[in-house]
């Protein structure tokens, strides 16, 4: 077993440090989701902190880590007899992977022998060795949902449930939780993140001298390691024994009214969701006072948990930045003070730094909206006005980038057919997760069994089996698993025209809106996304395809606009974009979003140019929906014409929006 690199020996991130330390003292605050850029030792400190655990007393040969004092009465391996011969072992930490299967994280019941035996052989999971541990997972922004859905319920339950029609296995499972992520690489779901205990974010230091200092220990210890973590052991033994008196020291910390109303306040004041954050800042600051040595908790304990517990949990939006404006949290705290009955209550120390987040911390307010007074400008350049006219004299002016509108409620765009690509919330398609369809032949390992066609295939064959009994003579070759249809995520790439024909402030403000309304349902549906933009002469690649929705939104929000149409370079960048990105992943299927008002100019032969490259992406079979931005009293239909070359859909920016459609549902029917 390798030397773990010592985490005393961590330089600076001292919230990220904390976070664990307190989770380490008190497991019930729920665990720590670490964000932040790669390269910044998230792993490495998480890591080390395993090594800093108490040890764990075991019943011995018990698979599920059952506590000889009081051993689980529903563990698979008990019922353990109250004289059970008890053991020792270093708390372990077990590792996730991202590609890991349900079964290999919760377990699995031997379904033939269930059936043929009555005999409930299970093989415990991941989730059975992290009991008394950690359970660590490195970028769990991109498991799969189900996976994070069971990982997080039997986190909050302390135990893990195996069911597989109608046989069902119980057992413990508390350990404290540590999620790693990259930002950049897409966001976890609100619900997810609320789920988290407590949260930090962490960069590399930009002070020179800390960064020498980060490198020449890690030379060190990569030169190596045992001797680099001898000259660390007496710091982490003093470590140790702090975790340790602070985890017998917090049963006795008591949280007083005046602060208990501070919690409650400050979550009220930054408009958290459910009463979560309560409890778990309750929790958190009833640990800090157990790690600084104290009976009490005080008003710098209030205000470091809410530093915690709540940047995850007070976003509004999946494009806003997390973070707490720490100005409003000192006042929210200074104005719930000195409430307890304790008669000789302890002196607060000193709410925190004056200035805090400076000025308007939150992220301020809401942007521009598109019809907000300005007159629709002029197209930036004649040549623009009518499709396929000459260049015109002078060079095109480029537009700064025009504020988006208020994005809305896109209707659902989805890819036809029945796809087998990851899950997600878009198009239709085989998964391990949904209704079932049908039966077949397992293929791999029996995750899903399909009783009523297991039992039809063993049927014929029970009397020249010799079948005496009740039970059934199962055979594997009988032994059917559910065919499951449900939802699939997609890549969903953005073809944006930029040009001068768009760049009417109204009109790209609303275009802006638009596309930034089908990135927020992207980021819900648990799509891919990325963002193509044309003008000018040529078309750039803005966004490369990622699960970082948020991303596209700051490109967008940059996108300067102006110049001529190269509608054929946009569509022949699409082109060459998904043809990559099926080599990349061919089991995700592309649903290709071209907003435009079909325009085309520039070169020779603009127009019949643009025809070919659409044809091209409707030879490789791409669904394509056209988002029709022509506006005028005067339309061309040219975005019509280009969705029938794309044998894909047109919809207007009207049409666009899930309101509009339910209230044409709405219409029809009174019309009925």
């Amino acid at each position: 077993m390798s030397t773990p690199y010592p985490f005393t020996a961590i330089v600076g991130m001292e919230d990220l440090r904390l976070a664990l330390l307190l989770n380490a003292v008190s497991p019930a605050v729920g665990g720590v989701l670490v964000r932040g850029e790669k390269g910044t030792a998230k792993s490495t400190a998480v890591r080390a902190l395993a090594a800093l655990m108490p040890r764990v007393d075991v019943v011995a040969g018990c698979r599920f880590s059952c506590d000889p004092g009081s051993p689980d009465p529903a563990c698979p391996d008990g019922p353990h007899p109250s004289g059970a011969e008890p053991g020792s072992r270093p708390a372990r930490m077990v590792e996730l992977p991202v590609g890991a299967s349900e079964d290999r994280l919760v377990g699995a019941l031997d379904i033939e022998r269930a059936l043929a035996e009555g005999v409930k052989a299970f093989e415990p999971g991941l989730l059975a060795d992290a009991h008394r541990g950690v359970l660590y997972v490195d970028e769990v922004n991109l498991l799969h949902d189900h996976l994070v859905d069971l990982l997080l319920d039997a986190a909050a339950m302390g135990a893990s449930y195996v069911e597989r029609e109608g046989v069902s296995v119980r057992h413990a499972a508390r350990f404290l939780l540590v999620g790693t992520m990259n930002p950049e690489e897409g966001e976890l779901r609100p619900q997810l993140l609320d789920r988290f205990g407590l949260t930090v974010e962490v960069r590399a230091s930009r002070e020179t001298d800390e960064r020498v200092e980060v490198v020449r220990r890690r030379l060190a210890y990569d030169e190596d390691p045992a001797v680099f973590a001898a000259k660390w052991e007496a710091e982490e033994g003093s470590l140790r024994a702090r975790i340790a008196a602070a985890r017998a020291l917090l049963p006795s910390v008591r949280l007083g009214d005046g602060s208990l109303r501070q919690i409650a306040a400050t979550c009220a004041a930054f408009e958290v969701d459910g009463m979560r954050a309560d409890i778990v800042m309750a929790r958190t600051a009833t640990a800090l006072a157990a790690w600084d040595g104290r009976t009490e908790v005080t008003d710098a304990d209030v205000r470091q948990a809410a530093l915690l517990a709540l940047p995850h949990r007070r976003r509004r939006n999946p494009f806003d930045a997390p973070g707490l404006d720490e100005d409003k949290l000192d006042e929210t705290l200074e104005q719930h003070r000195g409430g307890d009955d304790d008669p000789d209550p302890e002196p607060d120390p000193d709410p925190g730094p004056d200035g805090g987040g400076g000025g308007d911390g939150d992220g301020g307010g809401q942007p521009p909206q598109a019809d907000g007074g300005t007159p629709e400008a002029p197209s930036d350049t004649a040549p623009d006005s009518t499709p396929g006219a000459a260049p015109g004299a002078g060079a095109p002016r480029e537009q700064a980038a025009v504020p988006s509108a208020e994005p809305f409620t896109a209707r659902a765009l989805t890819v036809p057919g029945l796809g087998e690509g990851a899950a997600g919330r878009r198009s239709r398609a085989r998964t391990a997760h949904g209704r079932t369809t049908g039966a077949r032949r397992p293929q791999g390992t029996l995750s899903k069994l399909h009783l009523a066609a297991t039992v039809q295939a063993a049927a014929p064959h029970q009397r020249a089996r010799g079948r005496g009994g009740p039970g059934l003579v199962i055979r594997r070759d009988d032994l059917r698993e559910a065919v499951r249809e449900g939802r699939e995520g997609n890549l969903v790439l953005f073809v944006v025209d930029a040009s001068g024909s768009m760049a009417a402030r109204r009109r790209m403000g609303a275009v802006k809106g638009a596309v930034l309304s089908l990135l927020l349902d992207a980021y819900q549906r648990r799509d891919k996304v990325g963002l193509i933009t044309f003008r000018g002469t040529d078309a750039e690649l803005a966004l490369p395809p990622t699960s970082s929705v948020d991303a596209g939104a700051a490109r967008l929000e940059k996108l300067p606009t102006g110049g001529r149409t190269p509608l054929a370079a946009g569509l022949l960048k699409a082109h060459e974009v998904l043809r990559v990105e099926r080599l990349r992943d061919a089991s995700r299927r592309p649903l290709l979003v071209v907003v435009t008002d079909g325009r085309a100019t520039g070169g020779p032969e603009p127009l019949p140019l643009a025809s070919r490259a659409a044809r091209l992406l409707a030879a490789g079979g791409v669904a394509s929906v056209v988002v029709d931005c022509e506006t005028g009293p005067v339309r061309l239909g040219l975005a019509g014409v280009l969705a029938r070359e794309l044998r894909g859909t047109a919809v207007t920016l009207d049409e666009l929006r899930a309101d509009s459609v339910a209230a044409l549902v709405r219409d029809v029917r009174r019309a009925a």
